[in-house]
């Protein structure tokens, strides 16, 4: 035992001195290596909201999302998930993206009151995890005409039909209800996260009350991958990196909701008006023709009613025909009429997000209304004025006579500052005040500025 004893003591003796000598000897940068690899170990997880209809430009983002989080070797993936649906094409590309990834994802419909319908119940079905927040609801996920047209039976059956099998292949996958899955697209039913929860099997995993709730049910959990692999998630002290969209996102979002695709048709069809009716004013055809496109950009996301467009368009040829002829304002009134009813008509969605409000038509409307009234007030005092330039500019100008004028004989003339030929009917000296009555050519006929009356002389 002494010699056991001795050689326990002597081995904690050499460790001692070599950690001392380590610690002694070893360079700073050494050290601080080592401690930014720890730290390294600590988990990062992606938290990016997606609050929009899911067209291509949310779809960006969150591809660009799960891209990163796949080559930066993060733990996890939350997307904090609200709206009221969206493309077809571009949910799919979201989900193939989600189901391919090397990185768990997790779809967390929040804050309270927020919903994931239509598209975005598809999206929560392709999660590795799905989660709600309390008082959130999913589903309603029929299909409805991109168009805003009613579809025919045929092919409203063939749209339901496949997206059905799309929610009841990703529920199966994913373990989930597959029969409340297939109603949600079948018969728009729509589920609170309670009976999400509660249902057997059920279509969510979890209910949080926020995020940090989240990670703390999440920390430890093992996640059941699209392809059968299972991933144990570590979220505890997790370093959280927030991702949010790019200005250029920011902006083509803002582009596809229903209030600024209206003003922007609205402008377009007004700035493309003015420069028709006034070609060269250039402005407003840039302007106007800039807005149509970006309108048009958004229309092929949101539910156009092409009625309601061809009654917009209708209405601004109506108060353009009032600048060009005298209808006492019955044009005008006509195109204020079929604006309004164009405005109600145009985004065709059941939708309350996707719909534009009369607190918001009826000042657009009036506005549009107001400017081509003051345009075409412009033009009628315009066509009023007498001319300044021409022939028609020199009549009742007042000129002096350069050189004599015989009866029907020619002499020399000043007027506006330029020498012309003029011809009378009378003789008319030199050096006195003449009138212009008329204009042959590049002559003038001209009388005694005593002779006419002086109503309507230009001095």
């Amino acid at each position: 035992m002494p010699i056991l004893l001795n050689r326990y003591v002597s081995s904690r003796l050499i460790l001692w001195g070599i950690t001392v000598i380590l610690t002694t000897v070893v360079p700073a940068s050494t050290q601080d290596e080592f401690s930014s690899r720890v730290q390294d170990r600590i988990p990062t997880v992606y938290v990016a909201e997606v609050d929009a209809i899911i067209h291509p430009v949310s779809a960006e983002f969150m591809l660009q999302t799960i891209a990163r989080a796949d080559n930066e070797d993060v733990e996890l993936i939350v997307f904090i998930l609200r709206t009221p649906g969206g493309l077809v094409e571009s949910t799919r590309t979201i989900t193939s993206s989600m189901i391919t990834s090397r990185t768990p994802v997790v779809v967390y419909v929040s804050p309270s009151g927020a919903r994931a319908a239509s598209a975005g119940f598809l999206i929560t079905l392709a999660a590795d995890v799905a989660a709600m927040a309390p008082g959130t609801h999913i589903g309603a996920a029929h299909p409805v005409s991109g168009s805003g047209q009613q579809m025919d039976e045929t092919t409203s059956q063939k749209a339901t039909e496949d997206l059905s099998a799309f929610a009841r292949s990703l529920a199966t996958q994913r373990h989930r209800n597959v029969e409340l899955s297939e109603t949600a697209v079948t018969e728009s039913k729509a589920f609170t996260e309670e009976e999400a929860l509660s249902a057997e099997p059920p279509l969510i995993d979890l209910i949080a009350v926020d995020l940090e709730d989240l990670l703390a049910q999440l920390d430890g959990q093992t996640v059941s991958r699209f392809n059968g692999e299972n991933t144990l998630v570590h979220t505890a002290g997790a370093r959280i990196e927030r991702l949010e969209m790019t200005w250029r996102q920011n902006v083509l979002s803002a582009i596809a909701r229903p209030e600024i695709a209206y003003l922007l048709f609205s402008l377009g069809t007004l700035g493309l008006t003015i420069e028709l009716w006034s070609p060269g004013a250039v402005v407003p055809g840039v302007v106007g023709g800039l807005s149509l496109l970006l309108a048009f950009f958004a229309f092929q996301i949101l539910p156009v009613n092409i009625a309601g467009v061809l009654l917009m368009v209708f209405g601004l040829t109506l108060f353009a025909l009032e600048m060009v002829s005298t209808s006492f304002g019955l044009l005008a009134a006509g195109g204020i009429v079929s604006l309004m009813l164009g405005s109600l008509i145009l985004i065709d969605s059941p939708m309350p997000e996707l719909q534009v409000g009369l607190n918001f038509i009826i000042p657009v409307t009036l506005a549009l209304a107001t400017i081509m009234l003051l345009l075409a007030r412009l033009v009628v005092r315009i066509q009023r004025e007498r001319s300044v330039t021409g022939s028609s500019g020199m009549l009742n100008k007042v000129g002096r006579t350069l050189t004599a004028i015989e009866p029907g004989g020619t002499g020399k003339v000043s007027a506006r500052g330029e020498i012309w030929t003029a011809t009378a009917e009378e003789s008319i000296s030199v050096g006195e005040t003449i009138t212009i009555v008329d204009v042959t050519g590049l002559t003038l006929i001209v009388q005694r500025f005593a002779t006419v009356s002086h109503e309507g002389d230009n001095r």
